[in-house]
């Protein structure tokens, strides 16, 4: 069945009431039942919850084969957790027919593509997949097809029901004996624990896995006593030095500012950038400098950003501490100055994952935004947005609050470079989709500005304020006349990822990439 992004989705995924992508705001106003989470009840007194072991606290939950295990991933490429639990489950219970359900995977998860390869792992749920992961499922080693969902759509479809979690294994910076956790006071802190807390809620079971132990009462928790089984001391949880990526990284690109520049003149030209305004930017180099230049207008205009989003990072906290953001909304912290200003500054907010992008919420955070600047590895001529296949169609990205942000927010702004190497971004048609076009409002790149025609509001805004653009059609045909038309990937039959839109439809689906071969 073709879907309103003009995808072809197979019947064989249209069960139990699944539907194809029909719009955003398609399930606006709709009644969504969510499910209860299963609680085993601790009546009698503990005094604490300590497991002398992993392997304890798994024998103690029911590990079995066929467990359906979460994690989240907010100590990123630091994260020793989820490979120390697998290891557990699988080198030393003998246990197979694993699913996991992790916030997202990536190179500090490698251990997890030998257990694929071996048929140990057999499901994998999140929203990214990097690295040795997304080679081996790409290569169609995985038995069931990966599903990739957005940070909203997460824990959209857990609180649904449509991912049951046996047993949550949770990193923490510092807990107590009873499980009171959170993702500071220890010694390898990582913010913001936004990611755990609905895992937390709704798993059968959730164990705590932290480095740093603390008198009892470690509060305020944002997870509870009341929704865990087990503590677990270990030596180390993870590397906070590792939870800065390369793209999320201070820009000093000529061409990156540039583009930088033009969109904080761009936002500056709409009737959104007025006092009281919110904001999110995405990890990547031009994104994040956005911040550099807003602030001049933001001061020229005497204006103040009434809450920041994210996502985190210590560009937008060094504009808190400068008077002109009043609050940061944080759900996840990309670098450690994001890390110690979360730890620090009072007007530095945690959320959960659910409150901050969860679009079967009665309100999510994402829908209070005015603008959001987002990355792209490709954009079509539709808007449509790829970020989680690369040009050889292997799986190597993650649409996290890609799709959440630029469906909620009233402007959404892409940057990217028309060309990276030999390849163009901007293209007839993208890879894979993990954000729709018709979520996606102006793109930036290097070589100029495109507005979606359905955005006529913004078209007049930039016309008023003398800003050029053209159609993302002359940016398509200017990114071929540099580096040549791309040639068609072949696919084969065999679905090895199904893409689902934030509200749980079905936006597009990843087949396994045919071998080159010479002719």
């Amino acid at each position: 069945m073709l879907n309103k992004v003009n995808r072809e989705i197979p019947d064989e995924f249209l069960k139990n009431g699944k539907e194809v992508y029909q719009g955003k705001f398609y399930m606006d106003g709709k009644y969504v039942k969510k499910a209860a989470p299963t609680t085993k009840i601790f009546e009698k007194p503990v005094d604490s919850k300590l497991c002398s072991s992993i392997r304890e606290a798994c024998e103690k939950c029911g590990a079995k084969d066929g467990v359906t295990i979460s994690f989240h991933s907010e100590l990123r490429n630091g994260d020793y957790v989820m490979s120390m639990v697998t290891k557990v489950l699988i080198e030393e219970m003998g246990l197979k027919d694993i699913t996991i359900a992790a916030s997202s995977l990536g190179d500090a998860q490698d251990l997890i593509a030998d257990y694929i390869e071996q048929g140990k792992v057999v499901g994998i749920q999140t929203s990214g997949i990097r690295g040795r992961i997304g080679e081996v499922v790409s290569a169609g080693k995985l038995k069931t097809p990966a599903i990739i969902r957005s940070h909203g759509g997460r824990p959209r479809a857990i609180e649904a029901g449509e991912v049951h979690i046996d047993i949550a294994f949770l990193a923490a910076a510092s807990s107590d004996e009873w499980g009171n956790a959170k993702g500071t006071g220890g010694k390898n802190n990582f913010g913001s624990i936004g990611f755990g807390i609905g895992d937390a809620r709704y798993a059968d079971y959730t164990v705590i896995i932290t480095d740093t132990l603390v008198d009892f009462p470690n509060l305020p928790a944002p997870i509870s006593t009341v929704d865990v089984d087990c503590v677990c001391l270990v030596d180390e949880i993870g590397n906070p030095n590792k939870i800065a990526s390369k793209e999320a990284r201070f820009t000093d690109n000529p061409r990156e500012l540039m583009m930088a520049e033009n969109i904080a003149k761009i936002i500056a030209a709409t009737p959104y950038f007025k006092d009281g305004f919110s904001f999110q930017t995405g990890v990547g180099g031009p994104s994040l400098a956005v911040n550099r230049f807003l602030e001049d207008y933001m001061v020229e205009k005497n204006i103040k950003m009434s809450f920041a989003l994210g996502g985190v990072s210590n560009a937008i906290c060094k504009l808190l501490d400068k008077g002109l953001v009043k609050s940061i909304i944080d759900v996840q912290d990309f670098d450690l100055g994001a890390i110690e200003h979360f730890t620090n500054n009072p007007k530095h907010f945690e959320v959960s994952s659910s409150e901050y992008a969860n679009p079967a919420n009665k309100s999510a955070y994402v829908n209070k935004l005015d603008f959001v600047v987002l990355s792209a590895l490709e954009i079509d001529i539709n808007f449509n947005v790829n970020v989680i296949t690369g040009s050889d169609g292997v799986l190597r990205g993650a649409p996290g609050g890609h799709p959440d942000t630029a469906a909620g927010s009233k402007c959404c702004i892409i940057v990217t470079p028309l060309t990276r190497g030999r390849m163009a971004t901007v293209c007839e048609n993208v890879v894979t989709i993990t954000t729709p076009g018709d979520c996606v409002d102006i793109l930036v790149t290097d070589y100029g500005t495109a507005v979606n025609p359905l955005r006529q509001d913004l078209i007049e805004c930039l016309d008023k304020a003398g800003i050029k653009h053209v159609s993302i059609e002359e940016l398509k045909n200017k990114a071929y006349s540099l580096v040549g038309t791309p040639a068609d990937l072949k696919w084969e039959d065999k679905v090895v990822a199904i893409v689902e839109a934030r509200d749980g439809t079905i936006l597009d689906v990843v087949r396994k990439i045919k071998p080159y071969t010479l002719n």
